[in-house]
């Protein structure tokens, strides 16, 4: 088959090449990828990979969609299906798994980090990590659902749920979780606010039913924030860390909640105790979603409620220029990659 295979760090170590066919193992089986999308832990892994236990070469993707084309009898999946996967190989046995929670799975391998990933024409799966999907659904969507939109769904609806007519700002739209985001808020009939250094992606955010934004390079975050939302806001979407947290804390309500997903520009911002405890604040990490909360993202999406916003389309062939359009951080919303 071919493969986005990364054989050594850097741009130039990403080739899309013949590799081996994925064997099928006992308790896994193996999709016909149709569709995929790229995400900034691709970057990541092409370009560093501290941390993240693998071995090169490796192919990268850490989404899929497409069709099954091998499984066991006793898999309970249909051959020639849709489906979708779940990218975390749990294992199924710790406590985090037995209590539903297979994000803090003690020996998660994800797919495209740990394992073999989705940028291929075929790739292997434990078959808990299946998902079937409707004949008719659209596999470009499904293939750029499960990273940002699963996130997002963690974030907003996980610990403290974002509840109708409450209000969200959320930092940097326009990469995929941001924009998932600000799909799923406004599904809930949450009140979205959002930042960006560009007037073009403030603009889209509000045809997509923002009620306001504002340009960072241009006006103080969060006292425009605490005038837009009549003096802060319930929750604050931040995965951007050192360099928006002091906003992040100054644009909530007493009693408001900031939830993080990232630290693209550093993990050591201020703690700011004070204005922390007296005004009562929470603060939670959050990456990922289960099980239980991927069935509910697929249910939303089987309903038609919410569809990806795909910024590009590439074939997996081009991914080194699909990653150069990643790279430059333009994009609103997912960049696809497909078969």
């Amino acid at each position: 088959m071919k493969a986005a295979v990364l054989d050594r760090r850097g741009p130039d170590g990403l080739n899309w090449r013949e590799f081996p066919d994925p064997i099928l193992r006992p308790g896994e089986s193996i999709l016909k990828v149709a569709a995929s999308s790229l995400n900034r832990v691709d970057l990541y892994m092409r370009d560093n990979g501290a941390g993240i236990t693998h071995t090169l070469p490796q192919i990268l993707g850490v989404e899929a969609a497409g069709e099954i084309v091998e499984t066991e009898p006793d898999s309970g999946l249909r051959k020639g299906a849709k489906a979708i996967i779940y990218s975390v190989a749990f294992c199924g046995k710790c406590r985090f798994c037995e209590a539903g929670d297979q994000p803090l799975c003690v020996d998660a391998r994800l797919m495209g980090e740990h394992r073999h990933g989705g940028f291929a024409e075929y790739v292997a799966m434990p078959n808990r990590c299946f998902f079937e999907l409707p004949d008719e659904a659209d596999l470009a969507s499904a293939g750029s659902l499960m990273v940002g939109h699963l996130t997002a769904w963690r974030m907003m609806f996980g610990k403290r749920a974002l509840q109708p007519g409450e209000s969200v700002l959320i930092v940097g739209i326009g990469g995929g979780v941001a924009v998932a985001c600000l799909q799923l808020a406004r599904m809930v009939g949450a009140r979205v606010y959002v930042t960006s250094s560009s007037d073009a992606k403030l603009t889209q955010a509000k045809a997509m039913g923002a009620c306001g934004g504002v340009n960072y390079t241009r006006d103080p975050v969060s006292s425009s924030i605490l005038d837009l939302s009549g003096g802060g806001v319930d929750m604050v979407i931040d995965s951007v860390g050192q360099s928006s947290w002091s906003d992040s804390l100054k644009s909530l309500r007493r009693g408001g909640r900031l939830v993080t997903c990232g630290a693209t520009s550093g993990a050591h911002p201020s703690a700011d105790l004070q204005r922390l405890f007296i005004r009562q604040l929470e603060i939670y990490g959050s990456t990922g979603g289960s099980v239980g909360e991927f069935r509910q993202l697929l249910d939303v999406f089987n309903r038609g409620l919410i569809k990806p916003v795909i910024d590009d389309s590439f074939k997996m062939g081009d991914i080194r220029a699909a990653c150069d359009r990643l790279s430059a951080g333009s994009q609103f919303g997912k960049i696809s990659l497909r078969n």
